[in-house]
């Protein structure tokens, strides 16, 4: 019931927080967003953050012209229609969507509530999602993450990392569209790379588990580790398993390196959800979301952490140490 309750995060030091009954002391509209993520709150922490405080630059107050209700599938793909449900029941001025299952569940259950995509790790337009990038239509627009298009470029890091890298585990949620977007682009670069990868499907936390186990015994060099599905919901987890298997993971965002992931790779996420919030902003103007082309990000980072190379005994190459938007220490 956690991920069914409202969620109220204030910004900075609760200093836009506001008493309850202020709402009723306001004058004019309220606006109402929602927002509906695969991660679970402590993994969204970050990008609610960066929303809510362009938001505020742009002149919505919470708990004055503006309130928002959370809701987390935390990496369970059947509890988005239930969820996506239970918001659009409240009649939300925008939909704020996190991943491809969310973004499919919040189409679902309407046509005409604005869904802004926060990121997506899939083509929107061939999800069916948007006529095109330029002129989606219908009602959901916002940015997608490209991320698969990085894939090969992971795997690439990771043979810099592991030069004597031969065999690669990639653990995937064989449900989440997300997650074979990145299989695809992967399995060309580990041909071209001369990598041997191991697909070990993981649709719970006990094949999940069963992976990890199966990585270690098929003498597994290294992990690749997708976005979407279980992946999204279970960061905390797969981060601990690689480190007690001591086995070099890349990730596809700096969340997963944040929270002790050895290096990500991917599109900046504080950029890509302060770039969201310019969206809903539009929308409560009168903006209508098929009008508004779907952008692509231009900003990635590229962050290792020192802390987890430290803990498997790796030593990460000064070539790929000197490249890095950001080292945790």
């Amino acid at each position: 019931m956690n991920n069914r309750r409202k969620l109220v995060i204030a910004l900075g030091a609760n200093a836009l927080a506001a008493p309850l009954g202020a709402f009723a002391q306001q004058s004019g509209k309220v606006a109402r967003i929602g927002w509906l993520s695969s991660d679970g709150p402590d993994s969204s922490s970050v990008r609610i953050k960066a929303f809510q405080q362009r938001l505020h630059e742009l002149g919505h107050i919470e708990g004055k012209n503006i309130v928002f209700e959370f809701r987390f599938a935390q990496g369970k793909l059947d509890q988005h229609p239930t969820l996506a449900a239970e918001l659009v029941s409240l009649k939300p001025d925008c939909v704020l969507a996190v991943g491809v299952d969310a973004i499919r569940a919040l189409k679902q259950s309407t046509n005409t509530i604005p869904i802004v995509m926060g990121t997506i790790d899939a083509d929107p337009v061939e999800q069916g999602f948007a006529a095109s990038l330029s002129r989606p239509g219908g009602n959901i627009t916002g940015l997608t993450g490209i991320g698969w298009e990085l894939a090969g470029k992971r795997l690439e890091l990771l043979k810099e990392i592991v030069p004597k890298l031969s065999r690669a585990a990639f653990i995937f949620d064989p449900r989440s569209p997300a997650n074979y977007a990145h299989l695809k682009e992967t399995q060309v670069a580990a041909r071209a790379l001369r990598i041997q990868l191991q697909l070990l499907e993981a649709r719970d936390l006990e094949s999940l588990d069963n992976a990890f186990r199966s990585a270690r015994e098929k003498s597994a060099e290294a992990l690749f580790i997708p976005t979407g599905g279980l992946m999204s919901g279970q960061r905390p987890r797969i981060v601990n398993h690689a480190l007690k298997a001591r086995l070099p993971a890349i990730y596809a965002n700096s969340d997963w390196a944040r929270d002790g992931g050895l290096i990500s790779y991917g599109s900046d996420i504080t950029e890509q959800f302060r770039r969201a919030a310019i969206y809903v902003d539009k929308i409560l103007k009168g903006a209508k979301p098929g009008d508004l082309p779907i952008e692509q990000p231009t900003k990635f980072e590229l962050v290792i952490n020192l802390n987890a190379a430290k803990r498997i005994g790796l030593t990460i190459p000064p070539n790929v140490l000197a490249r890095a938007d950001k080292v945790i220490e």
